[in-house]
């Protein structure tokens, strides 16, 4: 589904003069002499963009003065002009495998500040693809990863806008955390890693407050379900036909654990708190463990003790965040049957202002609607006028609030000479 050749990039029997600065200025030309996608000039401006992307790669290792008038022509902006035309699957596959293979090339921190600059990129994270056609979705989701491997405490600026509360490269990324096809899904796991990895308390905390609890809340819902069809799989297939379908179930419910326990030995104090409370008081407890001991008749209890066991022996052969593999041992090894009553439940959420209902339940909405609602609640409006009846008010709230700047380091400036 990744796979894809690069062979024209920096491609053997290649002129010398087309990697120059001449060139670019002549592919410059082009690009200005068709700002309209027709059937005429697609292919010529796809080549075009792929030329473009050889001689920022060879600019970026061989001459910087390429750099400078890529910034100065403000050339990535007719990039976004051909994307928003709608001007077929073909134009935006090709686009977004060439800006893939240009971020993934690209190596000094200049160079990649001149491409971050003016806020081009996030405009790309956030089009409107169509995620139906899988080739789109794939070169989609990696260029994405390719981003994330970019992040440092120096590039977070450009994708997290600390006034606006936005970080598309984010949150456009966990919202295929359950798509169908397994690379995305891996995808967009090494893309939360790689963000959780930026120490930037500014950005984390948003992570927390905006967007921590739906994540998580709706990835536990995935794992419980992924669960069930586990436990279902082990109930119906007596005569051991299916072993290749629940093998992968199994590998797939690993994977889940292995990622799990990625983000905690990440160690930030405050994702791990909001991901603890959500594993233990909607999966292993109401799940797992009361699958030991609920009655065979009961309505919580949703897999066999036989499975139950397997899965909570997993969990502490992969898990190593004490804080809740202690607290997951200590219920069982107590036998304490209390924690899963209603009584429980009200003392757990007087002592967690954040705790979690406990059981196993679907979140009330979808992730991309309490993403949406969050980041509505988020932005920042202009304080009120200390005026008597705060005239105008009404009209301004109509208005939608003016997004604040992106960090632009070289606009409207041209650099001569950069440091390496």
């Amino acid at each position: 589904m990744f796979g894809r050749s690069r062979s024209w990039v920096g491609g053997q029997g290649k002129s010398k003069s087309i990697h120059s600065l001449e060139h670019l200025k002549y592919m410059y030309h082009v690009l200005t002499k068709n700002t309209t996608v027709t059937d005429h000039n697609r292919n010529l401006l796809v080549e075009t963009i792929r030329s473009i992307t050889e001689i920022l790669i060879w600019g970026d290792q061989n001459d910087s003065s390429v750099f400078d008038f890529f910034l100065e022509k403000n050339m990535f902006a007719f990039f976004l002009n051909i994307l928003r035309q709608k001007s077929g699957r073909y134009v935006c596959v090709q686009l977004l495998q060439t800006l893939n293979i240009l971020f993934e090339n690209i190596s000094h921190e200049t160079s990649l500040y001149y491409l971050l600059s003016n806020n081009h990129v996030n405009s790309i994270i956030v089009h409107k693809f169509d995620f139906s056609d899988e080739e789109i979705m794939a070169y989609y989701i990696s260029f994405l990863k390719t981003l994330s491997l970019k992040l440092n405490n120096h590039t977070v600026h450009f994708f997290y806008n600390e006034h606006t509360n936005d970080f598309a490269l984010y949150t456009e990324a966990i919202k295929f955390f359950n798509h169908p096809e397994s690379m995305v899904r891996i995808a967009v796991r090494t893309i939360t890693l790689n963000v959780y990895k930026v120490h930037n308390q500014h950005m984390l905390h948003y992570i927390r407050d905006k967007t921590a609890a739906p994540y998580f809340s709706n990835l536990v819902w995935f794992i419980g379900s992924h669960v069930i069809e586990l436990d279902k799989c082990v109930q119906t297939d007596e005569e051991h036909r299916n072993r290749g379908k629940l093998s992968d179930l199994v590998a797939e419910h690993l994977d889940h654990l292995h990622y799990l326990n990625d983000i905690l030995i990440i160690n930030c104090e405050f994702l791990n708190d909001v991901l603890t409370d959500h594993l233990l008081n909607r999966l292993f407890l109401p799940l797992y463990v009361y699958s030991l001991v609920g009655s065979e008749q009961s309505e919580d209890r949703k897999i066999s003790p036989q499975v139950s066991l397997y899965l909570l022996s997993q969990v502490f052969l992969i898990i190593h965040y004490q804080p809740l593999v202690n607290s997951l041992a200590e219920v069982i090894l107590d036998g304490d049957l209390s924690v899963f009553s209603a009584q429980a439940e009200q003392d757990a959420q007087k002592t967690m202002s954040n705790a979690s209902v406990r059981r196993f339940t679907k979140p009330a909405e979808s992730l991309e609607r309490s993403l949406e609602i969050n980041r509505q609640r988020g932005r920042k409006r202009a304080p009120k006028r200390p005026n008597y009846k705060n005239v105008g008010e009404e009209e301004e709230e109509e208005k939608e609030p003016e997004e604040a700047p992106w960090p632009c380091l070289f606009a409207e400036t041209k650099v001569t000479s950069r440091n390496r």
